[in-house]
């Protein structure tokens, strides 16, 4: 692992419990892949009614966007605050992410850096392979 979490929660505007993110594996300019498990752990901010509904994988992603953005960056300290304005093509193919056993893999690929809006292509995977896909457009404050 190339980043774990305290670096992580360096990095983001998360702390605690929100910071999804355990590690990162990889990363490049355009490119980073994480690993999470804390889709099983029972005190997961997320959860209702005791379990993790697949559509909390945007918040991974956007967590993992937030990184590279900080990563890519050179930044030392938390990235810009950023909003998300929109996803596109989102696919979830489980209903729950807590029902996957093994660590989550978290992928984002930037697509577009235009300064104050950035659109990542992302994907979470796990046993089965691909368990969400999409695109997320993300507006930066100045």
């Amino acid at each position: 692992m190339l980043i774990g979490k305290v670096e992580i929660q360096a990095r983001i505007p998360h702390a605690g419990a929100m910071c999804l993110l355990d590690g990162v594996l990889s990363w490049d300019d355009v490119h980073i892949t994480c690993t999470t498990r804390s889709h099983r752990a029972p005190d997961n901010p997320l959860r209702r009614d005791g379990r993790l509904h697949a559509i909390c994988g945007v918040e991974y992603a956007a967590q993992a966007m937030a990184l590279h953005g900080a990563l890519a960056g050179g930044a030392l300290a938390r990235p810009r605050v950023g909003y998300l304005a929109s996803l596109r093509g989102l696919a979830c193919r489980v209903v729950y992410l807590d029902a996957i056993e093994g660590d989550l893999l978290v992928e984002a690929e930037r697509l577009v850096d235009e300064g104050s809006r950035v659109i990542h292509r992302f994907a979470l995977g796990g046993e089965g392979g691909e368990l969400m896909s999409g695109r997320a457009a993300v507006v930066l404050e100045p």
